[in-house]
């Protein structure tokens, strides 16, 4: 199925021709759930979808989604605010260093719960009002951002927060107790995947330092989670936000919100404004503090004690919790303007939108060109298509050389990025989970991955790897990393492949592993979708039912206008 023009493989974003239902797929292996049920999505869409089309594509409806979320926000929040002020929104949604930052760091699906943001607390306001279709809108949405784990809990956070201030048509505990049941719900895949596998139970406390956000030039922490950046990998940043430019671009992006913040000040009694101010704060605080000392130690003890902490280990990923603050008060900072400047002027609006519009674009003008042009499709070798079509799931599980999880491949340019094997074959592909950043390494939790890597530089009997259930070992030449002693291993197995890419060889006498609670992961997998679906339909059913009442109305009207005309 090699037929898309190119796929994404850049950093974490590994796009494959086709996916594979495959336990850890599932996140039923030892690793901690994080690509749950994204992993599996694409196993399933890819059956029907290249999986190239696939990721850009959803990558593409994540953005448009994004920008018309902040736009229908503003609308709801800001009524009257027009076109505009919603063009501003949409602009400041869209074009910032979060979203600059995490496609460079291959977080396309983390962008889909940022995307999520906005129309959860459209959502949540129609909950509130107890408008027609508001409880389907918010379960579609959270199903929407449960993507990820971290994102069904940045949309989920968010709406709670919401639902939670007072006043409103519906109980405040009646509205809560539905968002969380939603919350539960469409959570279902990596919480099962975390209670049947244990996996991230026990992660590495170095993590939480090596993944604190992190201050770029001339701004500190603060500054940098206060402009929406600051990610931990300082080689996934856009080039200006490396230089002087990232103090000049943050100031012209919080000088567009603060435009609107006096405007909204005025509207302090909108529960829902102080909400998401609240939101707002606590997370560029609680992000902020998670780098100082006494944070990265309350994140190593949660580590070590809390299970399922690993998924949290990214703190910079809640600035994405600033965005619904900053896209309404960006909006309504451009009636603020005309009002004190251009009060007699009619199309002032436009020009101040123009004006704020360039202030955001020129913080930050890596965008225009691909986020410095490191976003750009790849092509496999052919040989991946071989070995794909050799690997069979009954046979037992890959392990891969060189050892480690990332790779530099010629085809994928400088960039280190995840090796595809584990999205490429239908067999499980035994990874320990260790990753190498500034400073170290932060160690994974595949123990039965590490023992097999162990196996295979020690150059052991092919019986040992047989007894581990290993079936298949597949080398990735042209890219550097540990072979140890492997070759006196490869030369006891049977090479069924060999290129100058690849070379596949199967272990004799591999047992295939039984997974315990396949279904029961499954089952959740089709809970979340059951959600999304049921909240599609309703919010579908509630546009038809308004449009036919329009509809009726209008007829209604008319034919009594007919009948006083006869009269």
């Amino acid at each position: 199925m090699f037929t898309s023009h190119g796929y994404l493989l850049l950093r974490d974003a590994v796009s494959t021709p086709r996916s594979y239902l495959t336990d850890s797929a599932l996140g039923l292996s030892d690793a901690a759930a994080r690509a749950v049920p994204q992993d599996a999505l694409l196993a399933w869409v890819t059956t029907v979808v290249d999986g190239g089309v696939a990721v850009i594509a959803l990558l593409t409806a994540t953005l448009w989604a994004a920008g018309f979320g902040a736009a229908q926000l503003v609308s709801t929040l800001l009524p009257g605010s027009g076109v505009p002020a919603q063009v501003t929104a949409v602009t400041v949604a869209i074009w910032n260093p979060y979203v600059g930052e995490r496609l460079l760091q291959g977080h396309w699906s983390l962008l889909a719960g940022y995307a999520a943001l906005p129309w959860a607390v459209c959502a949540a306001v129609a909950v509130r009002r107890r408008a027609r279709g508001g409880w389907w809108a918010l379960a579609f949405w959270l199903g929407v951002a449960g993507l990820t784990p971290t994102g069904v809990l940045l949309a989920g956070v968010t709406a709670v927060v919401v639902l939670a201030m007072p006043g409103g048509r519906v109980s405040r505990v009646g509205r809560l107790v539905g968002a969380v049941t939603l919350i539960v719900a469409v959570s279902a895949p990596w919480l099962v995947a975390t209670a049947l596998s244990g996996g991230g139970t026990e992660a590495d406390p170095a993590g939480v330092s090596a993944f604190a956000a992190r201050a770029e030039p001339l701004l500190g922490t603060i500054g940098s989670v206060a402009g929406l950046g600051g990610i931990w990998n300082a080689d996934a940043v856009p080039g200006s936000r490396t230089t002087p430019w990232a103090l000049v671009g943050t100031v012209l992006l919080l000088l567009v919100v603060a435009c609107g913040l006096p405007a909204l000040w005025r509207r302090r009694r909108n529960p829902v404004i102080v909400a998401l101010a609240v939101v707002a704060v606590v997370a560029v605080l609680g992000t902020t503090l998670g780098a100082t000392t006494p944070g990265l130690r309350f994140g190593e003890w949660a580590m070590m004690h809390v299970p399922g902490a690993g998924l949290l280990r990214d703190t910079q990923k809640w600035v994405a919790l600033l965005m619904p603050l900053y896209v309404v008060a960006a909006a309504a900072g451009v009636g603020a303007l005309r009002q004190h400047f251009t009060p007699d002027r009619a199309r002032s609006d436009i020009a101040w939108a123009a004006l704020s519009v360039v202030a955001v674009v020129g913080a930050l003008p890596d965008l225009a060109w691909g986020v410095g042009g490191q976003v750009r499709p790849v092509r496999y070798p052919e040989g991946w298509q071989q070995v794909a079509s050799i690997v069979t799931a009954g046979e037992g599980d890959a392990a891969v050389l060189p050892t480690g999880m990332f790779r530099r491949f010629d085809y994928s340019g400088p960039v280190a990025v995840l090796d595809p094997a584990p999205r490429m074959l239908r067999a499980d592909v035994l990874q320990t989970g260790t990753l190498i950043v500034e400073g170290g390494a932060v160690e994974g939790e595949g123990a039965r991955a590490v023992d097999v890597e162990r196996l295979l530089l020690d150059g052991s009997d092919p019986s040992e790897l047989a007894a581990r259930g290993v079936g298949w070992v597949v080398v990735e030449h042209g890219t550097p990393g540990d072979h140890g002693r492997s070759e006196e291993t490869l030369d006891m197995l049977t090479q069924v492949y060999s290129d100058d890419d690849l070379a596949l060889y199967q272990v004799d006498g591999a047992w295939a592993r039984e997974t315990t609670g396949r279904n029961v992961a499954i089952l959740a997998h089709l809970l979340l979708m059951l959600v999304v679906a049921a909240g599609a339909a309703g919010m579908l059913a509630t546009r038809l039912h308004t449009r036919v009442s329009e509809l009726f109305r209008a007829l209604a009207g008319l034919l009594r206008r007919d009948s006083r005309k006869q009269a």
